[in-house]
């Protein structure tokens, strides 16, 4: 400062939010008193500060049409360059802003900007009472000066709008605007102070105050506009919080629901448990539709709608790139790899030669039918009406998510998606997601110790039970004992128990009011057990092996349920692993075993993986996932 003429006396950090919280590229800024004269505000930015927002203006750039700025790449030169402009065309323009005296570069690697001191608070310090009309009207004259000279400010959130003792609107933070703006990034700003001024005084009076200054097609052209991705990271944060919070009133409210409707089963006179029922989900629908409130996007678009019903309201698409998108690409990229890396260590000449072809048209016959299976499963415990097909393309699309995640997790995740945007609200999603698992497990045990049963008793003459089986009760019942004798983890267990229930048994509930719903879904989870065996037992006739159906049943479940628990996508390792050497230890020779196996694994993992990234692919574009 003094190179530049100035006689600083003191430096003092302004207290301001980090950097990285909300403008990443914002600079240090410092309060400098002089030997004479008024203190001075002065910004200085270095390669740091400049680096920090890097990463995300280079994401901004990649995922957005035509809204941001192409200078992620800037010098420090050019960053000082272009805030001077920025803030002497500001000024041109009649707006208030802090005037620029000076500019230096201290050194190659930072530089400084040397501006008029202005003293007051940021709008986002100021208590909501203090908050008039005049103070929004003077906010809205600001941004009318900056877009009657096509500058865009791109920032205007409660940090950047100084409210000085005059009780006077200052636009600061100017660095990251644009000269000679275009239409929708303007238009950007204007949503923009919409949602930072109703984040404070509603919609009502934010909506009202823009009216009168900027007119009402102004304010009706920027609808389209106002959705997360054009506002600014701080406010797109306050509105996540504002819905985590009526998200925790709409649940207080339907959990009080519930408890009343309790309460007055308890009382004396009580109707049949049916019509209980039905009136306890009647207080919690109507308890719902009360708790329900708008976010302010959409109140904000409900006042403008009432000054011009005619106003555009369908967003801009602003995205290039969807996150979604992204992640579908990157997950079939990790598809690809695990497909060529296991494919790489298989003998395609030995099966070519050796497999009798007809077994395999059977295989691939059956595990077809696994998809039509699995989505009887599903909607066996769904009451909605959900499309079957479509149930069935999900199906197969899960083939494609088991290989990028673990398969206890991807099916789970990729089915609860697919109800809820098929009409069914989260929680129902999540319950009949939760009891289709529920009953698929309990059904998984049963069949393995029965067909375990069955193998125990086939090469004896006894009725007694296969050492396996009874191995495998004693050490459940250990366990069970364990369990129960440590309070730590009785209690850990009942907890987890207890929240699964809680969701699950009141639709299992809904379920067994219509029993060919549950008996479609029980049919579904046999045909899904069946359709496996027989795959697998197609497969082992392929190469000339042949075991009971019993013995490959018992193969099949247990592998399957290893390859469940393993944390390996699609149970790599784990399911080849245990089917072989079950297969082996069933009496199949190793010879037959290895290639039925490495078959059996490309008809039910490897060969769906393209079909499945097709399907999940289309029920994306369609929005059904």
């Amino acid at each position: 400062m003094r190179r530049v003429g100035f006689k600083p006396v003191t430096a003092l950090r302004s207290e301001e939010p980090e950097p990285d919280e909300a403008h990443p590229d914002r600079g240090r800024r410092y309060i400098v008193t002089l030997e004479e004269g008024a203190p001075l505000d002065v910004t200085v930015v270095d390669r740091e500060q400049q680096a920090q927002g890097f990463f995300y203006r280079v994401w901004q750039r990649l995922a957005l049409r035509g809204t941001i700025q192409r200078r992620s790449l800037l010098s420090l030169r050019q960053a000082l360059e272009q805030e001077a402009l920025l803030a002497y065309a500001a000024i041109a323009a009649g707006a208030n802003a802090p005037k620029l005296i000076a500019t230096s570069e201290l050194g190659p690697d930072a530089v400084m900007l040397i501006y008029e001191h202005v003293g007051g608070r940021p709008l986002g310090a100021v208590p909501d009472e203090e908050i008039t009309d005049e103070l929004m009207t003077g906010a809205w004259r600001q941004l009318k000066a900056l877009q009657s000279r096509r500058i865009a400010h791109r920032r205007l959130d409660g940090d950047a709008l100084l409210v000085d003792r005059s009780g006077n609107v200052v636009l600061t933070d100017l660095r990251g605007g644009e000269i000679a703006a275009g239409d929708l990034v303007l238009r950007m700003d204007v949503a923009q102070l919409l949602v930072t001024l109703g984040l404070r005084v509603g919609a009502e009076r934010a909506v009202a105050t823009g009216v009168d200054v900027l007119g009402p097609d102004a304010i009706a052209d920027s609808l389209p506009l106002l959705q997360p991705l054009a506002l600014t990271r701080v406010s797109r944060a306050t509105l996540r919080q504002l819905a985590r919070e009526r998200a925790h009133r709409e649940r207080e409210k339907v959990l009080e629901a519930a408890r009343a409707a309790k309460e007055a089963r308890e009382e004396p006179g009580r109707k049949e448990l049916k019509a209980e029922r039905q009136a306890e989900k009647k207080a919690i629908d109507e308890a719902l539709e009360e708790a329900r409130e708008e976010d302010l996007l959409a109140q904000i678009r409900r006042q403008v709608l009432l000054i011009r019903p005619q106003a555009p309201i369908e967003p801009v698409r602003l995205e290039r790139i969807k996150p979604r998108t992204l992640i579908s690409f990157v997950a079939g990229a990790i598809a690809a790899y695990f497909l060529l890396s296991q494919l790489t260590h298989i003998k395609f000449g030995d099966l070519v030669d050796k497999a009798n072809w007809a077994w395999v048209a059977m295989a691939v016959a059956f595990q077809a039918l696994t998809y039509v299976a699995a989505a009887m499963s599903l909607l066996g415990f769904v009451p909605e009406k959900v499309t079957f097909g479509r149930t069935v393309l999900a199906q197969v699309a899960g083939s494609f998510v088991k290989i990028v995640a673990p398969a206890a997790v991807g099916g789970v995740a990729l089915n609860t998606r697919f109800l809820q945007r098929a009409g069914v609200r989260p929680g129902l999603a999540v319950a009949s997601v939760g009891a289709s698992q529920l009953f698929g497990l309990a059904c998984h045990i049963m069949l393995l110790l029965a067909f375990g049963y069955v193998t125990g008793t086939e090469r004896s003459s006894s009725l007694g039970p296969s050492r396996t089986v009874i191995g495998g009760l004693l050490t459940a019942a250990v366990l069970v004992l364990v369990v129960a004798a440590i309070p730590v983890l009785r209690k850990f267990v009942s907890t987890r128990v207890r929240s699964l229930f809680a969701g699950v048994v009141p639709r299992m509930l809904d379920v067994l009011q219509r029993p060919q719903k549950l008996c479609f879904g029980i049919g579904g989870m046999l045909l899904l057990t069946a359709a496996n065996v027989m795959c697998l037992d197609a497969s082992i006739r392929a190469f000339g092996g042949e075991l009971s159906y019993a013995s490959i049943a018992v193969v099949f479940l247990t592998a399957n349920a290893l390859g469940s628990a393993a944390p390996t996508p699609g149970g790599v390792g784990a399911v080849e692993f245990a089917l072989t050497g079950a297969l082996t230890f069933a009496g199949l020779p190793a010879e037959i075993a290895a290639p039925a196996v490495l078959l059996f694994r490309l008809m039910t993992l490897w060969l769906p993986v393209l079909p499945g990234w097709g399907c999940f692919t289309h029920l994306t574009r369609k929005g059904a996932i």
